[in-house]
């Protein structure tokens, strides 16, 4: 399977720990991690769609962004899970591929999200009188299909250019997870067009989506720094201020990303930060909404209350 003839058909990837104690330990905490980021996305969906007061261009947006959560942190934890539990975690090739697609789809569509949701801001505290104008329901409906579209069209060619690559051996994967560079390692293919389109999609997705996030903030700073009111500057703030520590958060990670120091821990850190995007990430984002968001509170509050009025009906 791993020799130089023969083409390989299943991937190993590489656990984080052999000990199996700590393999238990691991399993329980991303067990748990995986059921909260699932709950509390899903929970926020919820909340959203049963409130008429949260059908808002910003909420709908976050609607999409619990969704997106819900289904990254799927495409690797169950994976992830029954290699910790089983004693040698392996992968098939077409399993690979689809993890591949699916994950880079999710985390593209995410940078999307972000820049589309700083624009949102924008338009509200910026341009509030063209607010209804500029975000109409078909703008903010051609915005959330652009977002998933965009990001299915970059990860399809990259997929494919995966795919007409030949391995050969070695198929030990150093991570947890199947992702494009870890994958480009293995190949006996020559891998220059992957490697040219890996940049543009860095720099598109990447560079650009946070250059424009960032001049977004940076136009609703200096509005806000303008407004006379100091009630104005805090309901003004409250509006963005979870998004912004969202934006923080997910950038701060994409950052540590590029500047890995190239040493042996390079391997191990990058696990480290893929557990960051597509585990800590979604598990955070619902708890910074619902806790720095009065109107995700008192939706949350409807929520629960309907369903403990629900469980005494029965």
């Amino acid at each position: 399977m791993s020799n130089n003839h023969t083409a390989v058909v299943e991937f190993v990837l590489q656990g984080f720990s052999e000990d199996p104690r700590l393999q238990v330990l691991f399993s329980a905490f991303f067990l748990l991690l995986y059921l909260t980021a699932c709950a509390g996305n899903v929970i926020i969906v919820m909340a959203i769609g049963l409130n008429p007061s949260l059908h808002t261009p910003m909420y709908f947006f976050l609607a999409n962004l619990a969704l997106l959560d819900v289904l990254c942190t799927s495409t690797v934890l169950p994976k992830l899970l029954e290699g910790l539990v089983a004693a040698r975690s392996t992968i098939s090739y077409g399993d690979c591929m689809a993890q591949l697609f699916f994950l880079t789809w999710f985390l593209g569509a995410e940078l999307l999200l972000l820049t589309a949701m700083a624009y949102d801001r924008y338009v509200a505290i910026c341009r509030p009188l063209h607010y209804h104008v500029l975000m109409s329901w078909p703008i903010c409906v051609l915005l959330a299909g652009s977002v998933w579209v965009v990001s299915a069209v970059s990860t399809s060619v990259h997929t494919g250019l995966m795919a007409r690559l030949h391995f050969c051996g070695p198929n030990q994967i150093h991570h947890f997870l199947c992702e494009v560079p870890t994958l480009l390692l293995l190949s006996c293919s020559p891998t220059t067009l992957n490697d040219i389109m890996i940049v543009i999609a860095d720099v598109y997705f990447g560079v650009v989506n946070f250059l424009l996030t960032a001049l977004s903030y940076g136009c609703v700073v200096a509005s806000v720094l303008r407004m006379r009111s100091a009630a104005g500057k805090r309901k003004a703030f409250s509006t963005c201020s979870s998004h912004l520590l969202v934006v923080t958060l997910y950038y701060s990670i994409v950052i540590y990303t590029y500047i890995l120091p190239g040493s042996s821990s390079s391997a191990e850190n990058g696990k480290v930060v893929a557990l960051l995007y597509t585990v800590v990430s979604p598990t955070l984002n619902p708890l910074i909404y619902s806790l720095r968001n009065k109107d995700v509170k008192v939706a949350l509050g409807k929520v629960f209350a309907c369903s403990w009025r629900r469980r005494e009906g029965q």
